[in-house]
């Protein structure tokens, strides 16, 4: 007796597609059970195995079915109203909120025939659904971008767990005149927990909380450039600030003062991130604003900060001398305390006692003596480099040179057999040596201390995704700073953006004037030179400046000349 096997009847999406003659028969039964033995849609498996387009997928289901076909690249992602669809829904059945009017929900899929998802939409929404067709591929990267979105949206973070976070926070209990419920609020400390892991994620450096007298928006800074990522309503403003002063222990009655504190959560057995936090009293509230300090910053390899070859070696053969001081300097967020850090990590060796000051410590590191300045209790900076004199250090590093006191010391650890490192806030290196002369310190002291000064600066990095090459006149590129024999020998590169980047950026690299102090500056110094001389001296021994250093990342195709006008401006 003979068996017939009858076939698995196809579902509506596989017979449009093998009336259609895209698909036959058999290969439609073959992909059919494909896509089920691996989970996912039969339109995800068509194209991720590219036996079809996306394309094509849409404007056959499009003309089947007779719904409208829509381009999402014409669509901006901001625009989804997605916390009217759980992240669960989206996530499973593909489906993205497009807009909503009245009683009526379009929303965008690649399979129409999913009656399971759209039927979850109206039990969800109790919304009349509409479907609009769209591009698989197109809807999997719109679908990624609105989750990643919506993630710092308390409506979707109720059901997250985030419980389970390992935050060092101090007294749970409500001071002065706060309520109960401004701190032991489930979703306040879940949304606020999730901004702190989404920061960390997206490599962000600082998270500002604005309150407004209408909104209140959240920023992170990443690249060295704020975004916006979420924007709650204005009335949880209070207690948002009211849960992020519990966690860093501070007095959370006191709203007239800035505050200083301090959050370690531990993401993992072997990583924890601190974030030093800082409030100020704004017309509409207290502005909190948390820096991220992970301690993977700091060992990122000299390599990749960006020196050029002669400018690495010049550091690295200053912070190897015995003794001497190399400074480093620059405004704030310029990079600083990475570059120092990455010395510090080079020369921590078991046969070397290393101590630093800092105001705060921003990134512990084991096997070096850490010191948090604190004025109140009258450690200062001085006080420490005194206390490190007595305790037969090899490398010191003070976080920043502030004060003539602090500055003596440092010149004369320098000068008794100790290699100091430290910061100053100045526009380059030059003007550095022409600081210390106005603090008091008299040239012959800083003729015989000083071995390198290093001015820097953080440029983003264009995306090599996206970047695109532009054509500029000669005329722009001369201004810029480009000789004439140069133009023709290199291709200039812009910002596009895709899904990888941000604007077209994703990254930073250091822009570096290193300027070891050579004899002949020394005679400048001694002599009462002025700024002028020092930087004409650099010049004629081959230092580069911060515009040119950044030319030479434009050169490379690293950056982009609008990049580096933004950040080397005079």
């Amino acid at each position: 007796m003979t068996v017939v096997t009858t076939p698995t009847p196809l579902s509506g999406l596989a017979q449009c597609l093998v009336r259609q003659g895209v698909l036959t028969d058999p290969t439609a039964q073959a992909c059919c059970a494909e896509a089920a033995e691996q989970k996912m849609s039969l339109v995800s498996y068509l194209v991720g195995s590219k036996r079809l387009e996306g394309r094509t997928i849409a404007e056959i289901v499009s003309r089947e079915f007779g719904l409208p076909l829509l381009d999402l690249d014409a669509f901006l992602v901001e625009m989804a109203p997605v916390k009217l669809i759980s992240e669960r829904l989206i996530r499973q059945h593909r489906i993205l909120p497009l807009y909503r009017r009245g009683n009526r929900l379009f929303v965008a899929l690649s399979d129409p025939t999913d009656f399971h998802g759209l039927d979850e939409v109206k039990f969800q929404t109790r919304l009349a659904t509409e479907c609009v067709v769209v591009e698989e591929e197109k809807l999997s990267r719109f679908v990624e971008a609105v989750l990643d979105a919506a993630d710092t949206r308390i409506a979707d973070l109720l059901d997250s767990d985030l419980d389970n976070l390992q935050i060092s926070a101090g007294d749970e209990d409500p001071a002065g005149d706060a309520e109960p419920n401004e701190i032991d609020d489930a979703p306040i400390v879940r949304f606020v927990n999730k901004i702190l892991v989404d920061a960390i994620k997206k490599g962000a450096s600082d998270i500002h909380f604005e309150p407004y007298e209408k909104f209140f928006r959240i920023r992170f800074r990443h690249d060295g450039m704020l975004h916006e990522v979420a924007s709650p309503p204005a009335n949880l403003a209070s207690r948002i600030t009211a849960r992020l002063k519990v966690m860093s222990r501070m007095d959370i009655a006191e709203r007239r003062v800035p505050q200083d504190g301090r959050i370690k959560m531990s993401v993992s057995r072997t990583r924890a991130i601190d974030f030093r936090v800082n409030t100020c009293p704004t017309l509409f509230g207290e502005k909190v604003v948390l820096r991220i300090l992970d301690p993977a910053q700091a060992q990122i390899g000299i390599e990749r900060l960006g020196f050029e070859p002669a400018q690495q070696e010049a550091f690295l053969t200053a912070i190897n001398k015995p003794y001497g001081m190399v400074l480093v300097t620059g405004p704030t967020g310029s990079g600083k305390t990475v570059t120092l850090y990455t010395a510090l990590n080079i020369l921590n060796r078991g046969d070397c006692n290393i101590s630093t000051a800092e105001d705060p410590v921003e990134i512990t590191v084991g096997g070096i003596n850490q010191v948090n300045v604190n004025v109140k209790t009258g450690l200062t900076f001085a006080e420490a480099l005194r206390a490190f004199l007595r305790q037969d250090p090899d490398i010191i590093m003070v976080g920043e040179v502030r004060d003539l006191e602090t500055a003596e010391i440092a010149v004369k650890a320098a000068q008794t057999g100790h290699m100091v490192l430290s910061t100053l806030h100045t526009n380059d290196a030059p003007q550095t040596l022409n600081r210390l002369m106005q603090m008091g310190i008299p040239p012959f002291n800083i003729a015989s201390s000083v071995l390198l000064i290093m001015a820097q600066r953080l440029a983003r990095r264009l995306c090599d995704h996206c970047k695109k090459e532009l054509t500029l006149p000669h005329e722009i590129l001369i201004a810029a700073g480009f000789a004439e024999h140069e133009l023709d020998g290199f291709p200039v590169y812009g910002p596009v953006g895709c899904d990888r980047c941000i604007k077209g950026y994703k990254g930073r690299v250091g822009l570096f004037q290193v300027m070891p102090i050579s004899d002949e500056i020394n005679r400048i110094i001694l002599s009462g030179g002025d700024v002028i001389q020092i930087g004409s001296q650099a010049a004629r021994e081959g230092v580069a400046t911060l515009r040119q250093s950044g030319l030479r990342k434009v050169k490379s195709g690293m950056t982009s000349l609008e990049e580096i006008e933004r950040v080397t401006r005079e």
